[in-house]
Parts: structure tokens; C-alpha cells; sequence
């Protein structure tokens, strides 16, 4: 049985369909076709449809003629959806087995000599933290500052997530108010909010932090975003929950609709944008406290620098902090 490799399917793709639906058009094609010459990319093509058996040569007219293509693709096709199964058997095994030495870890006097903290480093992390969320039990907590992952990230994270909450497992998110501004995040959002999950997003700037039935939490290490802590010290898991609990119940939820939540939103970055520039911070951190991209935080600014008239941000602190504005949540915005 032959194996097509990716660059057949390519090649079919590209050129060989074509060249089939023009065999097609012309009812055959010569044996003898100029275009047939070896090495070139249609003689190529004309192999392929040959092997795949969708030409076959009539002998009498010395023409090749094209045959109904559901035979060749059930030749193709049905090895690779079994070849797939296969696999996925092979990988659910191979997880069952691993999951099996888990346990004995955790049982062992080893996985106690090695202390409430683990540290994880670059591709270490995601399996371990996808290990992690399939032995959940009860609940999930995360926060997720910037909406800054890829879309093949948060492709994982949905298919992840999801076989979570289909086992019943209880989940609520916390994002930045940027996030609702994040195609990849919104389309996330509506996938796991349909199987029971809650999100919401906040103003406030915020560390990354997994927390998995409030035994096990995965935060960032100070010095490196590329190294991840594993934390199991219950004192410390239960700040961290509270840390959690207590930022998630000023959020907003991320489905809410309508001018009014809109507005309120906006006036909470808005303000959040004054306390940054009130604190002298950098552009590129104040950028990354709100979330956004420091081009954005510009586009903030000079909507301030326009809202009051000012032409540099010296002038822009010195009319605020003439007027009593400081960022807060009831300062009097202008219309």
C-alpha cells in the first residue's frame, strides 16, 4: 500500500487537480502530449494521477482517459483516517501509562523531598501545565493579563479547556479590559463560556496565574517570562486564591453588551491611563500595565492631550493636577 507523504497531497493540490479537470474538459489526453516531458511540473502531476489511478491509458486510441476519482480517494484516505485512529489510541495509552507513574511520584517519599516549588523552564511548561488541567477534579482559576497570545495558543487552550469543562469541572477567567479588542480571545471566550466557564475582564494590571483545585498553583517567576513556579504550599495557594477571588469580583463580564458597559469600560482605562502618567511611568510600561500596545497607549494620551487642551504631557499633568484629576474611578470626565 502506498503512503502519500504531505508534499503529494501539495502536488495534487496545486497542480495535478487542475490538470484532471482539464483531461476532463477535453475528453483525454494524448499519450504523446508535448506537455508530457519528463522532469517537467505537468508530467509530475500526470504521475501522480496515474498512480492514484484517475488516468488510465486506452490502449486502442493511445489516449488517457480520466476515471471517477471516489475509489482512488477511499484508496488514499481511508489508510490515513486509520493510520490517525491508530495514533490517537497509541497516544491515549501512552498518556494512561505516564498518568499511572503520576501517581506513583506523588505517593513516592521523592515527590516530597522535592519541596512546594518546582521550576519549569521555556517548552517544559505547557505540557506540564496541560497535565496539569487534565487531572483537575473540581476547579479552575486563571488570570490572563494582555491578550497577547497567539492564535494557535489559544487554539490549545480552547481544546484543552473545553475537555475540562466537559468533565464538570468549574472555571472562571480573568482578563484586562484590552482583551475584548482580541479576535483569538473573543472567539475563546464564546467557545468556553458555552460549556459553563466564566469570564470577566478588569482594568488593573495583573500577573499570569493558574490555580487548579486550589492545591496547585502555576505563576511566573520574577526574573524570567520564559520560566514558570509550581507552587503546592497550601498558605501560599490560598493567598493566591484570595489574591484571585478578590480581583475576579471587581471584574466585568466579558459578554457584557451595550453603550452603557462600553462606556463604563473605556472610562476605566481612561482613568487607569491618568494614574499611569500621574506616576511618571514609561510609556512601554504603562502600555503593559494597561494591556495594550504601546502604540495604543499613545493613541490614549493624545486623546487627554486634545480632552484638555494641552500640547505636551508636562502641560497634561499640570492641567490635571489643576483640576483634581487623579485616575480615580470618580473624577468627572468631559463629554
Amino acid at each position: 500500500m502506498t503512503s502519500y507523504e504531505p508534499a503529494d497531497r501539495a502536488l495534487f493540490e496545486e497542480e495535478a487537480t487542475g490538470l484532471y479537470e482539464q483531461v476532463l474538459a477535453e475528453g483525454g489526453l494524448a499519450a504523446d502530449d508535448p506537455r508530457l516531458v519528463e522532469g517537467s511540473a505537468v508530467r509530475q502531476a500526470f504521475d501522480l494521477l496515474v498512480e492514484l489511478g484517475l488516468l488510465q491509458l486506452d490502449a486502442s486510441r493511445q489516449t488517457w482517459r480520466p476515471l471517477e476519482p471516489s475509489n482512488a480517494q477511499s484508496r488514499v484516505v481511508t489508510p490515513l483516517g486509520n493510520e490517525g485512529a491508530r495514533l490517537l489510541e497509541e497516544s491515549a495509552r501512552w498518556a494512561s501509562a505516564f498518568a499511572h507513574l503520576t501517581q506513583s511520584w506523588r505517593r513516592s517519599p521523592a515527590a516530597s523531598e522535592s519541596g512546594p516549588f518546582l521550576y519549569l523552564h521555556g517548552e517544559a511548561i505547557n505540557p506540564y501545565l496541560t497535565t496539569l488541567v487534565s487531572e483537575a477534579q473540581e476547579e479552575l482559576l486563571t488570570a490572563q493579563p494582555q491578550a497577547t497570545r497567539s492564535a494557535k495558543t489559544v487554539s490549545e487552550a480552547t481544546v484543552r479547556d473545553v475537555e475540562a469543562l466537559k468533565r464538570g469541572l468549574a472555571m472562571r477567567t480573568l482578563y484586562q479590559h484590552s482583551a475584548r479588542r482580541h479576535p483569538a480571545t473573543h472567539k475563546y471566550v464564546a467557545t468556553v463560556t458555552e460549556h459553563g466557564a466564566e469570564v470577566r475582564t478588569l482594568d488593573e494590571f495583573f500577573n499570569r496565574m493558574i490555580v487548579v483545585d486550589r492545591r496547585v498553583a502555576l505563576i511566573p517567576a520574577a526574573d524570567s517570562l520564559a520560566t514558570a513556579v509550581v507552587v503546592r504550599e497550601p498558605a501560599v495557594v490560598a493567598y493566591l486564591v484570595d489574591v484571585f477571588e478578590r480581583a475576579f469580583a471587581r471584574g466585568r463580564p466579558f459578554a457584557s453588551a451595550g453603550h452603557s458597559v462600553t462606556r463604563e469600560i473605556a472610562s476605566e482605562q481612561r482613568s487607569m491611563t491618568i494614574r499611569m502618567l500621574i506616576e511618571g511611568h514609561a510609556d512601554a510600561v504603562s502600555a503593559k500595565r494597561l494591556g495594550v500596545s504601546p502604540r495604543t497607549y499613545a493613541g490614549y494620551v493624545a486623546e487627554l492631550k486634545e480632552e484638555y487642551d494641552a500640547e505636551t504631557r508636562f502641560q497634561l499633568g499640570y492641567t490635571m493636577g489643576t483640576l483634581g484629576i487623579a485616575g480615580q474611578d470618580d473624577d468627572v470626565t468631559s463629554s
